[in-house]
């Protein structure tokens, strides 16, 4: 009997640590955490308590990211800036070069030679006209080809800009002087 005591002993202690294990695992999956203030870098705290906020170094990892980006974009704008004032500037020189080579020698005869002066007190201008010598002309004809090289010249920034227009017209040859035609 003793013998078939043991057995049956050591067959139940089997089956208790059987099933204390299964009613351990149970209470442990719905039990909540050991303390209500987990410590978050323990091992014992959920997953969630450990895994919130960003550190310091992530922080200011961060912040500087954000200032170099912020110094690129602002140096990308003046840049912009300054190429719109620049354009603006062009524009302006083309308007006033292209007053200038309208209205040039309209209620006088065109005369080679050169002239300039002033269209405000930002920007300046220097007409040279030369006669061209053009092939479709006969030699013998009243019309003459003149080619005008107008230079605008501002300032902008403590540098001299300048900008170069020509254009060819027709007017009529110069008679020598004491000739009448």
């Amino acid at each position: 009997m003793k013998g078939k005591g043991r057995e049956s002993g050591m067959g139940n202690r089997e089956s208790a640590r059987a099933a204390g294990s299964r009613r351990f695992a149970a209470s442990r999956r719905d039990a909540p955490p050991c303390s209500r203030f987990p410590i978050p870098h323990s091992r014992r705290a959920p997953r969630a308590a450990r895994a919130k906020g960003f550190s310091l170094l992530e922080v200011i990892a961060a912040v500087m990211l954000l200032a170099i980006a912020f110094t690129a974009l602002m140096r990308v704008a003046g840049s912009s800036i300054d190429l719109g004032q620049a354009a603006a500037e062009r524009s302006e020189a083309a308007m006033w070069a292209r007053s200038l080579l309208d209205s040039a020698f309209v209620l006088e005869p065109l005369a080679p030679g050169s002239r300039s002066g002033r269209f405000d007190e930002r920007y300046g201008w220097q007409l040279d006209v030369q006669p061209w010598a053009s092939p479709e002309l006969a030699p013998n004809s009243p019309l003459r080809l003149y080619r005008l090289d107008l230079a605008v010249r501002w300032r902008s920034g403590g540098h001299v800009r300048e900008a170069h227009f020509d254009t060819l017209r027709v007017g009529t040859a110069q008679a020598a002087p004491g000739v009448v035609p």
